[in-house]
């Protein structure tokens, strides 16, 4: 089977992580397909905050938490979240940055890595606290937040659930 289509069919969104962190080459690597996604009129407006300083991370965990109404960990122990905004004039903005978080969830896929899309990144991104991060490490613009991209070793797998039926229509 294609390679591509593969890692499609196969990878699965995971929520149980080891310690063990991303590595460089890994990082960039997945960010790198995240910057090659398609978007309107070939703008390049998504943004990615990379951060795997345990401190913060712990921090964007917290945000989200609060956002969500829970005192668990959102992130499901991945020690790699990637912040993906995109430019609030866009039209495109949503599904440009959406693009890019379901390219760097198959590039996760195909390193071997564990990923997940993780909700809640334009209320924390919105608040003060998220705007103070933001500021603090330099990132300019009116941005949203579309998505986190977690990533890590995974510490379990799954299967994918059967397909429901009734849901492909073919116009010939």
């Amino acid at each position: 089977m294609n390679t591509v289509i593969d890692a499609m069919l196969k990878r699965r969104s995971i929520k149980a992580y080891t310690d063990e962190q991303v590595t460089d080459e890994q990082l960039k690597q997945i960010i790198d397909c995240g910057l090659y996604a398609p978007n309107g009129m070939g703008a390049q407006a998504p943004v990615f905050v990379a951060v795997r300083d345990k401190q913060t991370r712990d921090e964007l965990s917290r945000l989200n938490a609060r956002v969500m109404g829970a005192d668990s960990d959102p992130f499901y122990g991945a020690p790699c979240v990637v912040c993906v905004l995109a430019d609030a004039q866009r039209s495109t903005a949503v599904e440009d940055a959406s693009l890019s978080l379901g390219n760097m969830c198959l590039a996760a896929h195909s390193l071997g890595l564990g990923s997940c899309w993780i909700h809640r990144c334009k209320q924390v991104f919105e608040s003060d606290e998220g705007k103070a991060l933001l500021e603090k490490w330099g990132v300019k613009g009116d941005l949203i937040g579309v998505g986190f991209c977690i990533i890590g070793h995974a510490d379990q797998q799954k299967d994918a659930a059967p397909r429901k039926d009734n849901r492909v229509y073919y116009v010939d």
